[in-house]
């Protein structure tokens, strides 16, 4: 289902999984009631990709954080057939490139639903300080859902494998967090290391290694500037 303008596509996504039992996909090109993660101000480009998907995963509920990751990794393909863009993963649901962040995933439940929305700034020609577009012109309408329908199916065809299967190499090499000094809520600074089977970030504190599973991380430098 594509709309020009929406509340929310978490929303309206999980309503109509509610309704029909099914998976269901929404995509807009504006959202009037958008969220961010940790309730963050909704910035909104004009021109973007706002997509979510609802559905029921098989996976066992410890493994549901890991989808989070691979929505970001399942985004990463179609931005570069379509526009030749190659982007960055910053643990654990934000899409960057060198000029700034370009978008981000973003995952709730409620009972067996889940839903995951993923926007993507596609055309932003004056964004705000830390915020970049994926094209310097403007793309035309129809891309959003071009990208959304292949966002979806990658992730879709993850998510009915096993769990255990869930791409950590791809991911890793994908990760721009790793190498980084980080800080978290209630921790940090602390030099990002890798991403374990489950998808944690294990960081190297000065009392040895632990593994952050949840919570917001922030980037603070390379942890061996040149």
């Amino acid at each position: 289902m594509t709309l020009p303008t929406l509340p929310s596509t978490q929303d309206e996504a999980r309503r109509r999984a509610d309704e029909s039992g099914d998976a269901v996909l929404v995509v807009a090109g504006r959202q009037t009631a958008g969220r961010g993660r940790t309730g963050r101000t909704w910035l909104e480009a004009p021109r973007a990709m706002y997509s979510s998907l609802a559905f029921r995963p098989g996976w066992p509920v410890e493994a549901l954080p890991r989808l989070t990751l691979v929505a970001g990794l399942a985004v990463r393909r179609p931005l570069v057939a379509l526009l030749r863009v190659e982007v960055g993963l910053k643990w654990p649901n934000d899409l960057i490139v060198p000029a700034g962040k370009l978008g981000g995933i973003l995952t709730e439940s409620q009972g067996d639903i889940v839903v995951i929305g993923c926007g993507v700034n596609l055309w932003w020609p004056d964004p705000p300080e830390g915020i970049a577009a994926a094209s310097s012109s403007d793309p035309g309408a129809g891309l959003a859902g071009d990208l959304a329908r292949r966002w979806v199916e990658r992730l879709l065809d993850v998510a009915a494998g096993d769990p255990s299967a869930w791409g950590r190499d791809e991911y890793r090499s994908a990760c721009a967090t790793l190498g980084t000094r980080v800080e978290w809520d209630g921790g940090g600074p602390a030099t990002a290391v890798d991403i374990d089977e489950r998808g944690g970030l294990v960081v190297e504190t000065k009392g040895g290694r632990l593994t952050l599973t949840s919570g917001e991380v922030r980037s603070l430098r390379p942890a061996n500037p040149h």
